[in-house]
């Protein structure tokens, strides 16, 4: 693995809260969680075929419905996501993310390589246009922007987790300034999005995060036995092409952190 790929300090150990003790009565209704997620996601897969003739609003409502399927209510509010070219960003907690961040306006995802490796996430990943990144080949990397940038040119809307790894969500990491060069190059709006999770009592939780040498199916199972869990998406306005003179100024200013507080423009609930 090169040294140069970005890393998080964030373990399953350090990081990741204990679940409390799984009751008998819990582990029937984790396993319906399962299965509707894997339903949604084959259902997702049977329709790739048809592709770009799926309405953009059932893409979103199978997205947020991925969410729901495992148990987590969905809370989306802030700034619409505008139509045409568009780089979408946010902090990367969990592999939940990215059901998520489609949600706020389908898009093609920036992944990395291994992702197609994951059973049947990858298959439907690779299917949906995904984008992959070779980390561990830095040479690539100005091929990868000229794809992202192509594909932005066209009109197509693109999501990226900038941070390069996932963090507790607790901290985050800085953005990396490479996919921005692609906006920049496009002459396209980014779009900044924090995502964060909490109980329903309002305590914020690091119980979905997917961090270091966390295995997917122990996450899955994580969330699945989870009670009250809660995403919270606040999408913020869309940084207009030009405001920026750099990538490492757009990168900087698209942080969510850094941004200002959304307009509030809209609001979406599902319970």
């Amino acid at each position: 693995m090169s040294a140069w790929l970005p890393t998080a300090p964030c373990t399953p150990r350090a990081c990741v809260e204990k679940p409390s003790a799984v009751r008998a009565r819990a582990v029937p209704r984790a396993v319906l969680r399962l299965t509707a997620v894997l339903l949604l996601l084959f259902g997702g897969i049977a329709l790739t075929p048809v592709g770009a003739r799926v309405p953009a609003s059932l893409v979103q409502w199978w997205c947020r419905w991925i969410v729901r399927a495992a148990g987590v209510r969905v809370r989306i509010t802030g700034a619409a996501a505008p139509t045409g070219g568009l780089l979408l960003v946010a902090n990367h907690i969990s592999w939940l993310d990215i059901p998520l961040l489609a949600a706020v306006r389908p898009a093609r995802m920036l992944a990395k390589t291994e992702v197609r490796r994951w059973p049947v996430a990858g298959a439907l990943a690779a299917r949906g246009g995904t984008l992959f990144i070779d980390r561990d080949r830095l040479r690539a990397l100005p091929d990868t922007v000229a794809r992202i940038a192509g594909a932005l040119r066209e009109g197509a809307a693109v999501a990226a987790f900038p941070e390069g790894s996932t963090w507790c969500g607790r901290a985050q990491g800085p953005f990396r300034r490479a996919v921005f060069q692609a906006a920049l190059d496009a002459g396209v709006p980014v779009q900044p999005v924090r995502i964060g999770y909490r109980l329903s009592g309002g305590t914020a939780t690091t119980a979905p995060a997917y961090v270091g040498e966390d295995t997917l199916m122990a996450s899955l199972w994580r969330v699945a036995t989870a009670r009250g869990l809660i995403a919270e998406v606040e999408v913020r306005d869309p940084i207009p092409p030009g405001s920026s003179p750099d990538r490492r100024a757009l990168a900087h200013s698209a942080q969510p952190w850094q941004t200002a507080a959304p307009a509030w423009t809209h609001k979406v609930l599902v319970a």
